[in-house]
């Protein structure tokens, strides 16, 4: 049985354009989950984001998705992306998922076939494949391996030629010995690959088209076969289980601080450290153990992050530290404050130079102004705190009443005692200081003491209940 035929194209044709296709249909059911292989998290984003990301840096005209497993899923993820999306709506194997994209596919443009689950292929080794491919040629990514148990062989003839991939289903014991193994990525004209592929058939172990099984085809045309390597192992490493994902994830993040490393950033521990988006630095940053950045993250010079830190989609200005323990998202931090220990600035957040946030407080799309402190125990919500205002501890701005949010406004030099609520919207003049233990209603005015309590009292022979014996 052969594949469906394609009209090769014979006249000689100058391999200038590039396309890239990607095979993402797999379901990986080794992984054992809903969620298509490809959707599965690395670095806080989907395998085939980091694939799709090589694949643009090397300038492609097209960039072709063919899809099956969790379809609709995989494309909304990816919906403001520049793709040109093929479902493969029955998986045949490689051979017949690549088959679906080539009609799309420019006859003389080189075809790069990578695979969603192979994420972190560097980019100057898919250049050397393109290159090689350019030359009319069969571009081949190989490998030599001390256990190359689960790969396809490549086969080479007496004069060290590649005569053919050998899937390890269906190698001899002689084959099976091999240390060179196929990583599965290939480049080849575009035309040519199609004339190949109409020349396969399925029989083998599995009863599928093999993509590797166009070696032998090219073999018998007498095409130049190219292989080429690798620098790491890890590039080449897929994703079939939990645990690749796991080993990945480590070498993901043994990459990211190694360069950040590189770029003058102290941390403490890089084996505890996790980046899961992009980290602009300034110089003399130290980071402490446990820390996750995910996002885009912003810090610039001498900031410290301590211990146990989650920061997401954030900005910290020159010389402010974050103590242990914090959780910081969509904010904006200005230079010299002080964050933690035990601090969470929900999204919304913008703190002014010199803001002090304390422990056990919690804020949530405020602005604080410049010199201001909440040290302990509050909830700022919804609020616009001046410069230099004092907020003490169990402070509560009451911004939520069942429907809606309202905004509470304190103004500059203010002293907010300990234990008050203020229940929006309400104003505090500035230089207002507003007694402890108060719930404020009402506005109050600048330069003025304002408080509420009740009369304290004091019933004398009151006795304690106790429990009967």
């Amino acid at each position: 049985m052969s594949l469906q035929a394609y009209t090769q194209v014979n006249s000689p044709v100058l391999l200038m354009m590039l396309e890239v296709i990607v095979l993402a249909a797999g379901q990986g059911t080794r992984m054992r989950s809903d969620l298509p292989k490809v959707m599965h998290g690395l670095g806080g984003k989907p395998l085939l984001a980091h694939v799709l990301e090589r694949a643009r840096e090397l300038s492609p005209s097209t960039i072709h998705v063919v899809y099956g497993h969790g379809a609709e899923q995989v494309r909304e993820s990816f919906a403001g992306d520049d793709l040109h999306w093929v479902l493969q709506a029955q998986q045949q194997g490689t051979a017949h998922a690549v088959l679906q994209a080539l009609p799309a596919v420019a006859p003389d443009a080189v075809a790069l076939v990578l695979y969603g689950d192979v994420p972190l292929i560097a980019v100057a080794t898919l250049r050397a494949m393109v290159d090689a491919a350019a030359t009319d040629a069969l571009a081949l990514l190989t490998t030599e391996l001390d256990d190359a148990t689960g790969y396809g062989r490549i086969i080479r003839d007496g004069e060290k030629r590649v005569t053919k991939i050998v899937e390890q289903k269906d190698a001899t014991a002689d084959e099976l010995a091999v240390a060179e193994i196929n990583a599965g990525l290939l480049a080849a004209p575009a035309h040519r690959l199609r004339a190949w592929l109409a020349r396969i058939g399925n029989d083998n172990a599995q009863g599928e088209f093999y993509l590797t099984d166009v070696v032998a085809v090219a073999n018998q045309d007498a095409t130049a076969i190219v292989t080429c390597h690798p620098q790491s192992y890890w590039e080449i490493m897929g994703v079939n289980s939990k645990v690749e994902l796991a080993r990945l994830e480590r070498r993901l993040q043994q990459q990211h601080a190694q360069a950040l490393m590189d770029s003058g950033v102290t941390l403490l521990d890089p084996a505890r450290f996790d980046l899961r988006g992009q980290l602009q630095a300034g110089r003399d940053v130290v980071i402490d153990v446990n820390v996750v950045l995910e996002g885009s993250v912003v810090v610039g010079n001498g900031v410290h992050i301590g211990p146990n830190n989650f920061i997401r989609n954030t900005s910290i200005g020159d010389g402010s530290i974050v103590l242990a323990n914090c959780v910081i998202e969509d904010a904006i931090v200005g230079r010299n404050c002080r964050i933690g220990p035990f601090s969470r600035l929900r999204p919304g957040p913008e703190l002014a130079d010199g803001v002090q946030i304390g422990n056990f407080v919690e804020l949530k799309k405020s602005r604080v102004g410049t010199g201001s402190k909440i040290n302990h125990l509050s909830y700022v919500g919804d609020t616009i705190v001046g410069k230099n205002v004092n907020i003490g501890a169990g402070t509560i701005t009451c911004n939520y009443d069942g429907a809606n949010k309202h905004q509470t406004v304190i103004g500059d030099n203010a002293f907010i005692g300990s234990d008050t609520q203020l229940v929006a919207p309400v104003t505090v003049g500035a230089g207002a200081t507003i007694g402890a233990g108060s719930t404020i209603t009402k506005d109050t005015p600048s330069g003025e003491l304002t408080l509420s309590r009740a009369p304290q009292r004091t019933h004398r022979g009151w006795k304690r209940p106790v429990k009967s014996k």
